[in-house]
Formats: structure tokens, C-alpha cells, sequence
């Protein structure tokens, strides 16, 4: 079976599993972008969320650092700095910093999301409104890496002159249109936000404008998977994910019983969470590679960004694994839109 013609990239969420610490996440993070890197995956993101008792990436950044500082040659980067949480210098001085640390290896996706609950938006010193100048912070942002600062007498140190490629990430048509007129790479969130997923990259690559960075359109899209060594146990390990996602979004920190949670998969706010994952790519290898042949050319997508749903951690591995063989991700050159 051939291998897939498109270059293939990790969305690390960085779960604290069931009996584990945040210590221990971090550790798999590492072994798993350890392993990345020799199975030869593109690159791995790293998303901004809050007050999430499951997922550690809250200091985006400093994961990184973290992670680049265990690794030599994989792109690593933000899936996504939420940008109204911080000041575009704060992000400039941040991701410079790494720049200079890990030369070439750095990316920085951006979006305007919270990433968390109204309470802590406001504990993170948000200001409701900030999200309106998004567009004006990814320009200022961007002059600061680039050493033309639109703030007079204010630069980033370090940051100038790095030119850290930026990534607009998003679920809705705003972020196409946004990343198009700033001829900017575009990834689209659809392996939680399937919806609009079509219409956004027909609007982005229908008005996209070239730019310093970007002569071409290109379109990151995210898709789940779960592939394992028999479909009987890619489904056994889907059907738990699934209970796991249900319990994390309603559960609000609360742990349920099993009867309890057959009740929620079956309610409505159950099969929202369920319609979430639309986007999934489950059961053996060659399965899932036809789901993910079919899913890039149905959305014409230049990289594909795969988050492995496994909520058990050797399933999680093995499932990144197993797509990399059957990808055929070591037999290849690296396609790159930095």
C-alpha cells in the first residue's frame, strides 16, 4: 500500500490520564516527540488551555522549551497561543526566545478563543472585548518577530528579526478569511469543530493574498485517530474515548458511573460531544490510512494534523506509531510552509 502523499503532524494536548501527574504527562510528551521525530512526523503542536484538569499545556511556551530541549530536528510549535490572553509582545519575546534556542524549529499558531470558561478568562486579566482586535495584535505580533515594530520605540529582545512563521488557526469562516488576507498558513480545528470545516478553506484559499511569508495557500486540517494493532480493539479503544470525552465535558470535574455515563451518551448534550469527533479515523492501519487518503483530497488539505484520541497512554503511542508506518513517513523528504 502506498505510503500518504502529504506531510503528517501531531497535536499533543498533553492529558493528564487517569492515576496520573502533570509530571507524568510531560514525560510522555517527551517520549512521544522522542518517538515522533524517528517515525518522521512533520512537526507537533502544542495547544493554550485553562483550568482543564485533564490537559497541561497551559504554558505553552514553556512546554516547548521543554520538549525542543529533548528533541534535535522536529518542528515544534503552538496549536494554538491564544492571542487575546497575552500581549503580542509577551508572545514575540516568548516565542524569540525559542527561536534562538532551537533555530528552525519553531512555529507559532495563533487564535483568539479564551481557551477556558468565563471565570478564568477573567482571572487571566482578559478583557472580554480582546478578541475584537485580534486581526491588529497578529499585525503587531508579526512586525515585532520581524524587526519592523509598529510600536515606535519598542522592540522585541529576543524576538527581532527571528521571523518565527505564523499559523492562524480557527473553526469558523473569521480565521479563513483573516489568514487569507494575511497570506498566513491556515489550520482549521475539525477534529472538534467539524462544521464549517469546507466552506473555510474554500473562502481561504479563494481570497488568498501572498505575502513575505506565504506565496501559496495552505491548509493544515485536523483530524482524530485511533488506529490499532485489530479493528476489534481500535473500536474498544474508541468506545472509551468516547466516555472519557463525554465525562470531561459534562462532568465539570464530577466522576460518574458507568450507568450514569450510558445515560449522558445517549442524551443530547452526549451525542453534541459525540458530533465533535465527526472527523475520526478508526480501526487497523490500512483503514485508517484510506480515512485519511479520503479525508485530504475530499478537503484538498496540505497537511494534516492528527490528534490520537486513545485516552489509555500505550494506545495513545502505538496508535502514532502505527500510522507512521503505514504512512510511510520515513520514506520521504519534509514538505514545509515555513
Amino acid at each position: 500500500m502506498p505510503g500518504l502523499a502529504l506531510p503528517l503532524s501531531i497535536l499533543d494536548l498533553a492529558y493528564i490520564g487517569s492515576g496520573e501527574t502533570v509530571a507524568d504527562s510531560f514525560r510522555s510528551s517527551v517520549e512521544m516527540a522522542r518517538n515522533a521525530e524517528r517515525w518522521g512526523y512533520h512537526r507537533i503542536w502544542y495547544a493554550e488551555h485553562h483550568n482543564m484538569p485533564s490537559i497541561a499545556s497551559s504554558a505553552t511556551s514553556v512546554l516547548i522549551a521543554h520538549v525542543a530541549a529533548h528533541t534535535e530536528r522536529i518542528r515544534l510549535g503552538s496549536g494554538g497561543i491564544m492571542l487575546p490572553n497575552h500581549s503580542p509582545l509577551t508572545i514575540a519575546e516568548q516565542f524569540g526566545t525559542l527561536a534562538e534556542l532551537h533555530p528552525g524549529r519553531i512555529d507559532l499558531g495563533l487564535g483568539r478563543a479564551p481557551g477556558t470558561d468565563q471565570p478564568t478568562m477573567r482571572a487571566l486579566r482578559r478583557d472580554p472585548s480582546a478578541a475584537d482586535s485580534f486581526p491588529q495584535d497578529v499585525l503587531e505580533l508579526q512586525g515585532y518577530l520581524a524587526g519592523a515594530s509598529r510600536i515606535p520605540g519598542v522592540a522585541a529582545i529576543p524576538g527581532a528579526g527571528t521571523h518565527v512563521p505564523l499559523y492562524v488557526l480557527g473553526s469558523s469562516l473569521f480565521g479563513a478569511q483573516l489568514a487569507a488576507a494575511l497570506g498566513l498558513p491556515y489550520a482549521f480545528a475539525s477534529h472538534f469543530a467539524p462544521d464549517a470545516l469546507h466552506d473555510a478553506i474554500a473562502v481561504y484559499r479563494r481570497d488568498f493574498r501572498p505575502s513575505a511569508q506565504l506565496a501559496e495557500p495552505y491548509v493544515i486540517a485536523a483530524v482524530n485517530v485511533i488506529a490499532a494493532d485489530t479493528a476489534a480493539e481500535a473500536h474498544r479503544i474508541l468506545e472509551q474515548t468516547e466516555r472519557t470525552r463525554v465525562e470531561r465535558f459534562l462532568g465539570r470535574g464530577r466522576t460518574f458511573t458507568d450507568e450514569e455515563i450510558d445515560m449522558l451518551l445517549e442524551a443530547p448534550a452526549g451525542r453534541q460531544v459525540l458530533a465533535m469527533m465527526r472527523y475520526t479515523a478508526v480501526g487497523t492501519p490500512d483503514t485508517v490510512h484510506d480515512y485519511l487518503a479520503a479525508f485530504a483530497e475530499r478537503t484538498g488539505a496540505d497537511e494534516l494534523m492528527i490528534v490520537s484520541s486513545a485516552s489509555e497512554r500505550n494506545a495513545w503511542m502505538r496508535s502514532l506509531e502505527l500510522v507512521a508506518e503505514v504512512a510511510g513517513l520515513g520514506d520521504r523528504p519534509t514538505v514545509t510552509a515555513d
